[in-house]
């Protein structure tokens, strides 16, 4: 069997869905999504969510910043919900980071981001029942909050179908088709070949594999993070995202009852099989993180564990994302996207579907040439002049 498209974006976590809405969005009606499994069933399902804006990579802070209205009023930008929850975002620094911060916070007021530099007594009151002694300055985001991944994609798949684009799920890729440099076809498992001129892979890790085969080096790893929920014991509500690069840890709220505790130190990166990983968190890992929350957060002296999950990062060496051509023409990569994924996502559509059309970033403040592929092996990995020390990469 064969079928066509103008553009088939591989990959229908909220990155792929985003950029199909964003492709349609610009005129580009013959767009098909193809998805192995079913929508969000891969990292967009295990993302915490978080949504911030405090980058030291002007790029990066611009796209957060441009992404927050879509996520903000999904339910009016997109046709359906997102899950966002506006809650705030607070981020602490000990002293040695306290000029970092204070220049990150000026970088990302000059593009716009509603952001005030907080001391301890003003962060006390967002965090009464944090321990904020070891802190020295804080940065805070009024619009920052925390949304759902599955919800997200399912958003992005809805206002790309409105727009004419085909989402199909259970069509895994077996290869790419490429004559003289330049994309030809999808392949998929069923046997089936889809005729295109331009594919987007979109596929996180699994991108690795897919690109290899057509002669393509993309260093993508994946990492797998552990999370914990937490029953706090006490009212939470009204309390901020909390990014403790003290400690390296954070925290939200996790619905009405429950907190999310995730881990900030990527020092000593645990890399593996995206198919094939451990559900729950590790025992030395469940120690070491509730120790941390004990101790940042002797308040919630009631808090118990309730369940842990894992999931999995596709990690770059700078981790930053690609989103790029590839060498070949009309191939390009959006993926690796380390952890930043979720919080970028709708403009992530929007500038992997300008480079599809129109070859370059339409925004301003976004530069295309930041995620390129090609800085890898130039030895030009995308970094923050403002860099945390202890918290690298926390971008």
């Amino acid at each position: 069997m064969t079928g066509t498209a103008e553009v088939i974006v591989v990959g229908a976590g909220v990155e792929g869905l985003s950029t199909a809405r964003a492709l349609v969005e610009r005129g580009v009606r013959d767009v098909t999504v193809v998805e192995r499994h079913t929508v969000a069933s891969g990292a967009t399902a295990r993302s915490s969510g978080i949504v911030r804006c405090h980058y030291g990579i002007r790029s990066l802070a611009a796209m957060a910043w441009s992404s927050l209205p879509a996520l903000e009023r999904a339910t009016e930008v997109l046709g359906a919900d997102a899950g966002f929850r506006r809650t705030g975002y607070l981020v602490g620094v000990g002293p040695g980071n306290v000029e970092a911060l204070e220049a990150n916070v000026a970088m990302q007021r000059s593009v716009g981001i509603d952001v005030d530099v907080l001391d301890v007594e003003a962060a006390s009151e967002l965090w009464p029942r944090a321990d904020l002694g070891e802190f020295a300055a804080f940065a805070y985001e009024p619009r920052g909050g925390y949304g759902d991944g599955h919800l997200t994609a399912q958003a992005f798949a809805a206002a790309a179908r409105r727009g004419g684009a085909l989402i199909r799920q259970h069509s895994a890729v077996a290869g790419l088709d490429v004559r003289h440099d330049r994309v030809t076809g999808v392949r998929l498992a069923s046997g089936e070949t889809l005729a295109t001129s331009q594919v987007v892979v979109a596929a996180g890790p699994w991108s690795v594999p897919i690109l290899a085969a057509v002669g393509i080096d993309v260093p993508i790893r994946a990492q797998r993070a552990q999370i914990l929920l937490v029953a706090p014991g006490q009212p939470i509500d009204g309390t901020p995202v909390f990014s403790d690069l003290v400690s390296l840890q954070y925290v939200r709220q996790e619905g009405r009852g429950s907190m999310l505790v995730g881990d900030s130190d990527h020092s000593d990166p645990q890399w593996s099989d995206p198919d094939n990983y451990p559900d729950r968190a590790d025992d030395a890992y469940l120690l070491a993180a509730v120790t941390k929350f004990e101790h940042r957060f002797p308040g919630l002296a009631g808090s118990r564990l309730s369940s842990s999950y894992s999931g999995c990062y596709d990690v770059t060496p700078d981790y930053n994302p690609v989103i790029s051509a590839c060498g070949v023409e009309g191939l390009w990569i959006c993926a690796g996207f380390s952890g930043h994924g979720y919080k970028i996502s709708p403009a992530v559509g929007d500038l992997a579907a300008d480079l599809v059309c129109y070859g370059a970033s339409k925004h301003p403040d976004i530069d295309h040439r930041d995620f390129r592929l090609g800085r890898f092996a130039e030895g030009a990995l995308l970094t923050s002049p403002h860099p945390y020390a202890g918290a690298g990469q926390m971008r």
